[in-house]
């Protein structure tokens, strides 16, 4: 049975999110979590403290605190600005800022209202939904979303406004998936990935990299350099399933590693970031930037020069990831290989690109930042256009 969406204007009192929370002085933490225990909506306290206890690290408890937010209701206003020029309707699903797109820091400051309707299997979708200019899919790849996915699919053929990424192309972004897709563009390098059940391995060359499916941030990712390795692995790492692939020197001449963040939006790439590290599985908050006055150098320099360097360098490779997937927003960790070519290493709708760095050791990001939230939000206004001719 087709649902039946109907619209309107709701008024839904917004709520803080860990944008803002991050950048609340730890002494003023308790007074946000009594504010939210004082708040008369029972939804909007446990909403709320979802969003502190996430930006404070306690990832199991947050989950456990919007999972009761999410059985009283499915929609929340975080962004509403005192006039809003855009409103934007997220499509999210259960889970944190690794299962859906964190977009209130895109929109900062940027007279975009934003909205969540959380959407679940289990649940119809509510009666009512907060009238809306645009909407945007935001629940990325992962086994655990696969379904939902699927369902918002059905949804996306009969949304009633102009809606963005669509279900079955963020699919795509699968690294087996992503890593056959994207194989034998021009200019770019992309290790073949495999998936496998459990421990059965065929005929693999070392050395590889290995990752459980549906892992984040590094947890239990690693490079094997023999057989030996695989064993104890496993054992350290139990999962129903791995991710190999061929392990990829990309140091620079150097020795360092460098990795790049770069956004894709309506096609055009804006870098994120840029971490430099002696590891080869680089983190930006590992690489230890802010302490590194050459790094923050080199970064400053990267984001003013990309337009004319990396991005012109690398123009040809960026369209057609952005073609293949076909997905408005995405966002791309990559490399530069020391042949000159460009290093995919992930691609996906719900990577963190923000503007909270401390100013004093990353005062040149801002600038940088600030024309990657503009083309987001001339792409909502573009989308927005497009639809009303």
């Amino acid at each position: 049975m087709t649902p039946k969406i109907q619209l309107a204007e709701l008024e839904i009192e917004p709520i803080l999110t860990s944008l803002n929370i991050s950048r609340v002085k730890t002494e003023d933490i308790p007074d946000l979590i009594q504010d939210a225990i004082n708040d008369p909506d029972p939804s909007s306290t446990f909403m709320r403290m979802f969003y502190i206890l996430q930006t404070l690290g306690q990832g199991e408890l947050a989950l456990d605190m919007q999972g009761k937010a999410l059985a009283l209701r499915s929609l929340y206003r975080i962004v509403e600005p005192s006039r809003s020029e855009i409103r934007l309707l997220a499509l999210m699903g259960p889970g944190d800022m690794m299962d859906n797109t964190p977009l209130e820091f895109i929109i900062e400051n940027s007279g975009i209202r934003l909205d969540l309707l959380f959407l679940s299997l289990d649940q119809p979708l509510p009666e009512i939904i907060p009238d809306h200019d645009v909407a945007i899919v935001a629940l990325s790849e992962s086994d655990k979303n696969r379904r939902l996915l699927a369902h918002m699919e059905e949804l996306y053929a009969i949304w009633p406004r102009p809606i963005l990424n669509q279900p079955a192309h963020v699919m795509r972004c699968a690294r087996d998936t992503a890593s056959q897709l994207l194989s034998g563009i021009p200019g770019l390098h992309i290790s073949s990935t495999q998936r496998i059940r459990g421990r059965e391995l065929d005929e693999v060359s070392f050395p590889l990299t290995i990752r459980p499916v549906g892992s984040h941030a590094g947890q239990g990712f690693a490079k094997l350099d023999s057989a030996a390795e695989l064993l104890p692995y496993f054992e350290a790492y139990p999962a129903p399933g791995y991710y190999i692939s061929a392990y990829v020197d990309y140091r620079s001449a150097d020795g360092l590693f460098r990795k790049y963040r770069i956004a894709l939006i309506d096609g055009q790439p804006f870098l994120c970031h840029l971490a430099i590290s002696d590891h080869w599985m680089v983190h930006y908050l590992s690489a230890n930037m802010a302490s590194s006055k050459e790094k923050c150098n080199e970064e400053a320099m990267a984001m003013e020069n990309f337009g004319t360097g990396f991005a012109l360098h690398h123009g040809r490779a960026l369209s057609a990831i952005s073609e293949r997937l076909g997905l408005e927003y995405l966002v791309l960790d990559c490399a530069e290989m020391p042949d000159g070519s460009l290093l995919l290493f992930e691609a996906d709708i719900a990577g963190l690109i923000h503007a909270t760095d401390c100013d004093q050791a990353f005062g040149y990001k801002a600038k940088a930042m600030q024309k990657a939230f503009a083309a987001f939000k001339n792409l909502l206004t573009k989308r927005l256009m497009i639809s009303s001719v």
